[in-house]
């Protein structure tokens, strides 16, 4: 449907080269308690207008160098680092050359996280990372578009892994301007066959039971939403999704951040 694959740039990428800075907190929870607490949190969040009842599907394919730094980084909880992905809203399936897509730069600095990006056709994604060659662009994406061919071609960054999930996002309302909570469910991923519509498996890198609820604040955290994670006895988790499918498929040792499987309990 082209309403949900436009939305992530109609709804938080006013222009087509953007920049914003975070922070993030992120807690796993039962599968079981989203919808409740999707209730709780409704009472003083706003859905996002462009979040359908059923949810969003976002598609992410992660660079990396051949021995998976970006991976490494994050691991050793680098305070300044950073990872590439060319990311997709809506259907997979639909995309094709001229689908609209992110190619994003998501860089932690000390507490911060920091995510630039740009609109481009998906031939054009691909054009950039893979084939490590410019695009055509505005003059204010020259900047950010030259980082990235830097990236690619310096590293010789390629295509790691994929992850998709289905996203309800939630967004601050009056003194919360700029809070927005998301809730992420069927967490899957891949390690091949990286074009975001290959009819490739996907295998779920998250247990199915459990979903990731992330908190995003410009500045601090309201203290009715940190009171109820208390009451909730919600843990904060540190887990990112990329390194989750990283580990998912072998591609590296089980690190302690890894979220486990009941099978591998």
């Amino acid at each position: 449907m082209e309403h949900i694959a436009d939305m992530g740039h109609r709804l938080r990428a006013p222009s087509r080269l953007h920049a914003f800075n975070r922070y993030e907190i992120k807690y796993l929870i039962d599968a079981d308690r989203a919808d409740e607490l999707r209730e709780e949190l409704g009472r003083r969040l706003d859905r996002d207008r462009h979040c359908p009842d059923e949810g969003y599907g976002i598609w992410s394919v992660y660079y990396d160098t051949r021995q998976l730094r970006f991976y490494w980084e994050k691991i050793e909880g680098l305070r300044f680092r950073r990872k590439l992905r060319v990311r997709h809203y809506g259907d997979r399936f639909a995309a094709g050359p001229d689908t609209p897509v992110f190619v994003e730069i998501k860089q932690r600095v000390n507490r911060v996280t920091q995510k630039r990006r740009v609109r481009l056709p998906y031939r054009d994604a691909l054009r950039l990372c893979d084939g490590r060659r410019m695009v055509e662009h505005e003059p204010s994406q020259r900047a950010f578009l030259e980082e990235v061919l830097d990236l690619v071609s310096r590293l010789e960054l390629r295509a790691t892994a994929m992850t998709g999930y289905t996203r309800h996002a939630y967004l601050g309302r009056d003194a919360d301007a700029g809070l927005r909570v998301t809730f992420d469910r069927r967490i899957r991923g891949r390690d091949r066959d990286f074009h975001l519509a290959a009819g490739a498996e996907n295998r779920l890198i998250v247990p199915a039971r459990k979903a990731i609820m992330e908190v995003k604040a410009d500045e601090r955290v309201p203290y009715w939403l940190t009171d109820l994670t208390a009451k909730r006895n919600l843990q904060v988790v540190r887990v990112s999704k990329y390194c989750q499918s990283v580990e998912a498929y072998g591609l590296a040792p089980r690190s302690v951040f890894h979220i486990p499987d009941r099978s591998e309990v």
